[in-house]
């Protein structure tokens, strides 16, 4: 089953696809006029005639809330129900990408030199920034490059309206509203007016597209003008708001948040997993490595991920691996901020190799293997589709009964093998 959310992060819309709010190299913006010209917001009154209805209920609700009817109505003056929205809402696909999928995109040749240009064009505010927050600038400026391409993709749909639509013809309507109430006490506080509130379909803003909640409750005015201004060109507020966050579920500075790691010959892949820590030197007498064949040096207690099972890179993993997943849970994403900040810090590509002729499991993939594993006598703890700890336990379990080596990788080959 998922693994649990302590805290509900900046970007917990993301549903199958990893990295809700992850950009491309480059600006999109012409594409992204395009899709406007293909999914233009409809009248409520053509499209879904109860949206006015809906609208006029929620009123009652938020002001309630304490929003001013003022504010509510200039916010709502010119909303329309957007089946935009609503298509890409219900129509991310079933796939995911393999995680050396992601890499190639998220710690590209262009992503890190654009990241090193961005560590140098502010080092000044950064260096700043990390004094007062004690994250260190690289792993800012590789969130700054993964949610946004360093600012070049902050996305353009109207926020209120994207959040107006999903809270009344969404999958989860009540966390859209919540995230709405949200963004109306963000206008209503002065921070941003609403025709300038833009971001990305599912209302994630701004340079490291904050969702509205996380916005209120960790967003920084670090220039001091009385606005956290994480939508202008100006990125100082949006990475002063990234670090903060960061600093308040504990980013420890000088902690890494993974080192590549070997593993020798007959290690025990049933100690690998976020469940099981070890200090450095407990793993060192195992037999654990750091890429180069050298120690990991002593950072804390930590634990061995192998996100493409025993034939891909293996990572050791610190408390700061933790951190990031409050922005994001997918290890891929993880992963992909932090080795985007070493490269960004000068650090070289990983070393290990990928495998990459295993293709992706369907969603409905996900959840045959679920069931069959429960059948098989190898209890997963239910059908969701999401391959968490309690499934990769049945995997190695499964694993270790015919043969296998149990490192509770969900392959295409576990699922032939299993049907």
């Amino acid at each position: 089953m998922q693994r649990a959310a302590a805290a509900l992060g900046v970007l917990a819309i993301c549903l199958p696809v990893v990295g809700q709010g992850f950009a491309p190299d480059r600006s999109p913006r012409p594409q992204l006029r395009i899709e406007a010209g293909l999914g233009m917001a409809t009248p409520a009154s053509v499209s879904n005639k109860g949206f006015e209805r809906w609208i006029s209920g929620f009123r009652g609700r938020a002001l309630r809330q304490g929003i001013a009817p003022a504010v509510f109505d200039a916010s709502f003056g010119g909303i329309r129900y957007n089946t935009n929205v609503i298509e890409r809402d219900r129509n991310q696909s079933e796939f995911t990408k393999q995680i050396w999928e992601y890499l190639d995109s998220a710690v590209s040749v262009t992503r890190v030199r654009n990241g090193r240009a961005a560590l140098k064009e502010h080092r000044k505010l950064l260096a700043e920034i990390e004094a007062r927050y004690g994250v260190e600038a690289e792993l800012v400026v590789a969130v700054w490059g993964l949610e946004s391409a360093y600012g070049s993709f902050r996305g353009d749909t109207p926020v209120i309206e994207a959040l107006a639509t999903l809270a009344f013809d969404g999958r989860r309507g009540k966390f859209f509203e919540e995230q709405l109430l949200a963004a109306l006490k963000i206008v209503q506080a002065g921070d941003v007016p609403p025709d300038r509130m833009t971001g990305s379909w599912a209302g994630a803003m701004g340079h490291t597209q904050f969702i509205p909640t996380s916005y209120l409750a960790y967003a920084q005015d670090f220039r001091g003008d009385g606005r956290r201004d994480i939508w202008s060109d100006d990125p100082t507020d949006a990475l002063a708001s990234t670090a903060a966050y960061l600093a308040r579920f504990g980013w420890r500075k000088g902690q890494p948040w993974g080192v590549e790691v070997t593993l020798p010959r007959g290690f025990d892949y049933g100690l690998t997993g976020e469940r099981i820590k070890k200090p450095a030197s407990q793993w060192a007498r195992l037999g654990v490595r750091d890429a180069e064949g050298g120690a990991v040096g002593d950072f804390g207690r930590a634990s061995i991920l192998l996100p493409a099972g025993a034939q891909g890179a293996a990572f050791m993993i610190f408390d700061n691996f933790h951190v990031i997943e409050r922005y994001n849970t997918a290890d891929a994403y993880v992963i992909g901020v932090g080795h985007l900040s070493d490269r960004i810090a000068g650090g070289g590509p990983l070393k290990a190799s990928w495998p990459v002729g295993d293709r992706p499991l369907r969603f409905s993939e996900k959840q045959e293997m679920q069931r069959r594993l429960t059948r098989a006598g190898f209890n997963a703890d239910g059908v969701d589709g999401i391959i968490g700890p309690n499934t990769i336990a049945a995997i190695r379990a499964y694993q270790k009964s015919v043969g296998m080596i149990p490192d509770g990788y969900a392959s295409y080959e576990i699922l032939r093998r299993l049907r």
